[in-house]
């Protein structure tokens, strides 16, 4: 009896610890979709790649770098919680059970804390970077709060807005180490720029219905879905025609004639150059799934001014 029991009680406190872990995981991954630490991972990226263009190797003070680092994943954070607990309602008509507020998986409350805790804390680690590095981070805090609060509803500003945030950390990265900004971080900024202008206007195709009950317009509803289309393949193709600056005409850099950097940012190209192709001539495009690839030709992007950084060909 005495071993039955025992027997009863551990498989009890067995299952009660998987189901605690189960219920930890799935909250670890609420919380982490709710922060888009993905886009972290890139944001590390692109400020390292900044820092080592910037740089013209690798920065030797890694803790002005790691702090740069910081300074992005926080703001990023933080900003991307306090948009979604602004966005609620309308991601809720929009049926978006990718976000975890609207699954339920967090709460609202959870978002606010996020923010409250870690904005702070991106500041402050700018602040120990360098004085340019503070007001950018400062800057680009403020415009984001702007954006989660209001800004978002005028669409144009507000997608101009999310393609500088695309743009600035590889300004970023190169001031945290350097007083001066290459021409080839001027390049990768525009690229980012018009790529990420690119992604917001796909998202605002995607969004159509949900803004109209918001009263918010969007540029498809100005010009139509059809227009809208040949406007961001237009943002790509001219992203693309830029990426091959640094290969043909950007004499005494490290990606002059850099067959490693070209490679890599082929795949960049013909990615982007499909998708173009696709938005111009199809009338019905998969614009969701097109906007999922266009991040991993973003991937390829970074991939290809990071190797080209520190490999010749």
């Amino acid at each position: 009896m005495v071993l039955f029991t025992f027997c009863c009680f551990k498989s009890k406190s067995y299952y009660l610890a998987y189901h605690y872990f189960s219920f930890s995981m799935k909250r670890l991954k609420a919380v982490w979709e709710l922060m888009r630490l993905e886009h972290g991972v890139m944001l590390f990226v692109a400020v390292f790649v900044g820092a080592v263009v910037g740089y013209g190797g690798l920065p030797s003070d890694l803790v002005k770098l790691f702090l740069a680092f910081l300074t992005a994943l926080f703001l990023e954070a933080a900003t991307f919680s306090l948009n979604d607990y602004f966005d609620i309602e309308i991601d809720r008509r929009n049926n978006r059970v990718d976000r975890p507020l609207v699954r339920g998986d967090v709460q609202p409350r959870t978002a606010v804390v996020v923010f409250v805790l870690l904005f702070p804390l991106g500041i402050v680690s700018a602040f120990f970077v360098n004085l340019q590095c503070f007001v950018i981070a400062l800057m680009t805090g403020l415009f984001a709060v702007a954006y989660d609060v209001w800004l978002k509803r005028v669409k144009q500003v507000g997608n101009l807005y999310i393609a500088y945030t695309m743009a600035v950390p590889f300004v970023f990265g190169a001031v945290a180490v350097s007083p001066n900004i290459p021409l080839i971080i001027l390049i990768l900024a525009s690229i980012a720029f018009l790529a990420g202008w690119g992604r917001e206007i796909m998202k605002d195709v995607m969004d159509v219905l949900g803004d109209q009950e918001q009263g918010v317009k969007s540029l498809p509803m100005y010009i139509g879905k059809r227009n809208a289309y040949r406007i961001v393949a237009f943002f790509y193709l001219a992203a693309t025609t830029l990426s091959f600056f640094p290969y043909f005409l950007l004499n005494g850099t490290v990606y002059h004639r850099n067959i490693v950097y070209l490679t890599l940012i082929l795949l960049t190209d013909i990615l982007f150059f499909v998708i173009a192709y696709d938005l111009i001539v199809k009338s019905n495009p998969p614009v969701k799934r097109y906007r999922k690839l266009t991040l991993v030709a973003m991937v390829f992007g970074l991939l290809a001014f990071l190797g080209g950084a520190f490999f010749q060909g």
